[in-house]
């Protein structure tokens, strides 16, 4: 058997309570929670596990023949909607795998089916979901490709590059770096947009991890463009604050860090989530896919800066606090200076009196 497993992951923007969702939609869809099947419980800890709806078939035509997938979604507390096509074939062929793969090379040709899938998806949620709303031009995308069985005569660089080329050492390297394996009968190719999997067994758990993996990363990067846009208002707000007049200006200073507070504390509160949305702990097999999935995906880059940024957020509500500290103080000397002003004036006028 063969199979391509197409993904593609979007943000909401805000965290969902999915065992309220998954009441509200148990009795329209086809739903279930995500479980591990081939792990001990305690081996791959979820704190609250996605919510996954079934959506039916699709058909696709593409160099002049009809592929048809089976859809699903996947929606996670965090806010993130993970939409995957499968495309299987009974055939343990690698050359139709390397054609279809090809054929779909970087998910060229389904845009459109994504698209239509997610205005789908956002009329069966929206409803149930307030404030909902989703950018569909913002989005991770990644692939996985199955083979039921391990030839070593092979060569996977074209599946997992999408492309056909005379690869460099180099090249080779770094695409097949991220090899890991189980036993001599599995094989597992993980590269920065697409995986390979040799299994004789369907590796449902290897698909799971290789999502959430993308998932925690993505979330990463649309909180770090989240941060980004938050800390260009705030220097707009800071710039504007300052052409107004002292009092003003100490009350909006007050109102710039009102709002960095709430947002720090609830960015730093779901990327708190983001980091911990999986725990691989007693598997050594798994963690050891999930932590190199993490790492070809640059994991650590963006929550590194992610956390810089809500430093530099921090940093900037101290120095706003210390300045309304300095006026207040200020305000207070003039206040002073006035009233003992005002007292000498009255001394004086008493004494002409």
């Amino acid at each position: 058997m063969i199979a391509l497993r197409f993904y593609r992951i979007y943000d909401i923007g805000l965290e969902i309570n999915l065992d309220w969702l998954e009441r509200e939609l148990a009795a329209s869809f086809h739903i279930a929670r995500t479980s591990f099947r081939r792990v001990k419980p305690k081996s791959i800890i979820m704190d609250v596990p996605p919510l996954l709806i079934k959506m039916g078939r699709s058909t696709v035509e593409k160099a002049g023949k009809k592929f048809e997938f089976n859809v699903f979604a996947r929606i996670f507390d965090i806010g993130a909607i993970s939409l995957c096509f499968v495309y299987e074939r009974p055939e343990s062929d690698f050359l139709i795998l390397e054609e279809t793969a090809l054929i779909f090379a970087e998910q060229e040709g389904l845009s459109e089916l994504f698209l239509s899938h997610l205005r789908t998806l956002t009329e069966i949620l929206k409803p149930h979901i307030r404030g909902f709303a989703l950018n569909p031009e913002f989005f991770e995308d990644y692939t996985i490709y199955l083979m039921d069985w391990v030839d070593e005569s092979i060569d996977p660089l074209p599946l997992l590059a999408g492309e056909k080329k005379n690869f460099s050492l180099q090249m080779r390297e770094e695409i097949l770096k991220g090899t890991q394996s189980y036993t001599k009968e599995d094989l597992a190719i993980l590269s920065w947009g697409s995986a390979l999997l040799c299994n004789p067994d369907s590796p449902t758990d290897l698909f799971d991890l290789i999502e959430f993996a993308n998932v925690q990363v993505f979330e990463l990067r649309y909180y770090d463009r989240e941060l980004s846009r938050q800390m260009g208002k705030m220097y707009d707000d800071i710039v504007l604050a300052d052409k107004l007049p002292p009092f003003r200006r100490r009350y909006q200073y007050r109102l710039i860090m009102m709002q960095l507070m709430q947002n720090n504390a609830e960015i730093s509160e779901i990327t708190e989530k983001v980091n911990n949305l999986i725990k691989v702990t007693e598997d050594i097999y798994y963690a050891r896919v999930y932590a190199s999935v993490l790492k070809m995906l640059r994991s650590g880059q963006w929550s590194e800066s992610v956390s810089h940024k809500i430093e530099v957020i921090r940093d900037n509500y101290s120095m706003l606090s210390e300045e309304v500290r300095i006026q207040h103080s200020n305000s207070l000397e003039w206040i002073v200076i006035i009233l003992i002003a005002l007292e000498i004036i009255m001394a004086v006028v008493e004494r002409l009196i």
